[in-house]
């Protein structure tokens, strides 16, 4: 009989990591040795267990998951990271699998997405939540540096900033982005903090002023 795949669950909700352990252990070859609660609590048992999958969330209060998942691959190599998490931006995304994660999975994912990643990963491959899957394959943007008395924005600010230019919508926006309304909500406003400004008019002479406002070649 071919040995269980291991596995340890990081997230900060005791609920959360309850219902993981029921569907996942729900499965014969698939076995739960350990739960964690912080992203430090989680790079000593993977230390110590070197399972074959950690499951690991994003929002975690002592460190960021995309940190503890470098640091979970330090303490156990042979490990995989499946970052399970509520953030459907593919920012986020990009950032975990540059950190070391072979699969990125958002919450609202079937259980059943959750075994298949789980045994993808296992097995040396990757999986993606199937609403990012086809934006991960679109090339990052190169947006120009932009900063206010806020602060630099962020590329994803750019890029949202950029659309706003162009006149599309919030919802317009996070169709594009392949990301919530919310998110895309957040973004811009965290933008208009940053550049000291409120009205739409003066956002697109800015992006206007960094030349932001031609559609790239490639365009999504």
């Amino acid at each position: 009989m071919a040995e269980s795949i291991r596995i340890i669950l990081c997230d900060d909700h005791t609920v959360v990591r309850a219902g993981l352990r029921r569907v996942l252990e729900e499965q014969e070859d698939l076995e739960v040795v350990a739960e964690a609660g912080t992203a430090a609590e989680a790079v000593a048992r993977a230390g110590e267990l070197h399972p074959d999958v950690v499951v690991m969330d994003l929002g975690l209060p002592d460190a960021s998951g995309i940190h503890a998942t470098g640091s979970v691959l330090r303490a156990s190599p042979s490990s995989a990271v499946l970052v399970l998490t509520v953030h459907d931006d593919i920012g986020y995304l990009r950032r975990a699998f540059a950190a070391g994660a072979t699969g990125y999975l958002v919450k609202d994912a079937a259980d059943t997405d959750l075994v298949t990643a789980v045994r993808a990963l296992a097995a040396g491959g990757a999986h993606v939540h199937p609403r990012l899957g086809a934006a991960l394959m679109r090339p990052d943007p190169s947006p120009a540096a932009l900063a206010g008395p806020g602060g630099e924005l962020s590329d994803r600010e750019i890029e949202v900033l950029r659309l706003i230019a162009l006149g599309l919508t919030n919802t317009e926006i996070a169709e594009r982005l392949v990301v919530s309304v919310r998110t895309v909500e957040s973004h811009r406003s965290h933008i208009q903090t940053k550049l000291g400004v409120r009205s739409r008019a003066k956002l697109v002479s800015l992006a206007r002023d960094a030349g932001l406002l031609e559609e790239p070649t490639n365009g999504p």
